[in-house]
């Protein structure tokens, strides 16, 4: 991805220090799509690669724009330094897949177990207590439907990945934020107009869908199994689960059950849905992601958007309570 300019014109020192990082060097092999990207379903086959590297900067950048402050950009740079490979693929290995907290498990201890980090750190006479927990930082990160970087920043990135917005557009939108007290009085980015933050607020929601799309639910459920199961068959160890994906992969390839298994999963391309329970389908819940932002000196968009109020609805109150399983060409023609 290459939309950093639209968050700040030049990336700072520290940024640039911190990503050469050997911890910060290993997200460039994890994926902001949680192993979607490896599937040929039409939604996520084309997608430009997206590492949660590119993401981190990207939030990163975000807070030193509208902050100026180096602990809760650091905290920002830092937060997904200990996602697994498949990223949220391991909460569903985990059970903790409407939560999604797994995946945030071991960031301090990974940042004070880092003699590059804690010399940079140091260097800039900061701790890892300062940067170990970007939820200490509002702007960085906050509760949805709140908007924070980390939140804007997966946004844009696949706002334009699936094609829904345009980089220009997303520079407009990005103008009119600031950061302001929204109506609790905490700390938020938000909109100075309705225009925009309509804009940004109906197309992200579009990003929602695809989320929690039975696509992506059946890819993310089914790479877990995957996963267990070359676990339980000591084909890969936990430790593997935070090494790269590239090493992942190749160890699934390097046994001939699981070859099969990742070979299947890649050509899967179709879900069949089902409203009754059936052999090989699954019923698969997931935790349902989106920004209802806020807008200066008025409140948060669905407040007075009856449009995006109808829409968010109708994504909220969506069902996820059938049936799904993914198949591959090969599957579809024996069907016929």
């Amino acid at each position: 991805m290459d939309h950093y300019r639209i968050y700040h014109k030049e990336i700072p020192d520290f940024i640039t220090e911190i990503t050469k990082t050997m911890p910060m060097r290993r997200l460039k092999n994890i994926g902001m799509n949680c192993g979607c990207e490896y599937t040929s379903f039409p939604r996520f086959f084309h997608l430009q690669p997206y590492s949660r590297y590119d993401h981190s900067i990207g939030a990163a950048l975000i807070v030193w724009h509208f902050t100026k402050d180096i602990r809760q950009s650091v905290a920002a740079l830092l937060h997904d330094i200990a996602s697994p490979v498949f990223a949220h693929v391991v909460d569903f290995l985990k059970g903790d897949y409407l939560t999604q907290e797994a995946t945030e498990s071991g960031t301090k201890e990974i940042i004070e177990n880092s003699e590059e980090i804690q010399t940079i750190l140091k260097r800039y006479r900061l701790n890892t207590d300062d940067v170990c927990d970007y939820h200490l930082y509002p702007v960085a990160d906050n509760d949805a439907p709140k908007l924070s970087a980390d939140r804007m920043e997966y946004s844009f990135g696949n706002l334009i990945n699936y094609g829904f917005l345009s980089k220009e557009d997303l520079k407009k939108i990005y103008d009119d934020l600031v950061v302001d007290l929204n109506k609790e009085g905490e700390t938020e980015i938000v909109f100075q107009s309705e225009e925009y933050a309509h804009l940004f607020a109906v197309n992200t929601l579009e990003c929602s869908k695809i989320y929690v799309s039975d696509e992506d639910r059946w890819a993310m459920q089914r790479l877990a199994e995957i996963l267990r199961y070359a676990l339980d068959k000591g084909i890969i160890s936990e430790d593997d689960l935070y090494s790269t994906e590239p090493e992942v992969i190749g160890k699934l390839k390097s046994d001939i059950e699981t070859k099969q298994m990742w070979n299947r999963f890649c050509l899967s391309d179709t879900i069949l849905k089902s409203e009754e329970e059936r052999e090989g389908y699954r019923k698969i819940f997931a935790k349902k992601r989106f920004i209802d932002p806020f807008i200066k000196d008025k409140g948060r968009l669905s407040g007075f958007s009856e449009d995006f109020n109808n829409k968010l609805e109708a994504f909220k109150n969506s069902s996820q309570d059938y049936w799904v399983k993914g198949i591959t060409n090969t599957d579809r023609q024996d069907l016929f």
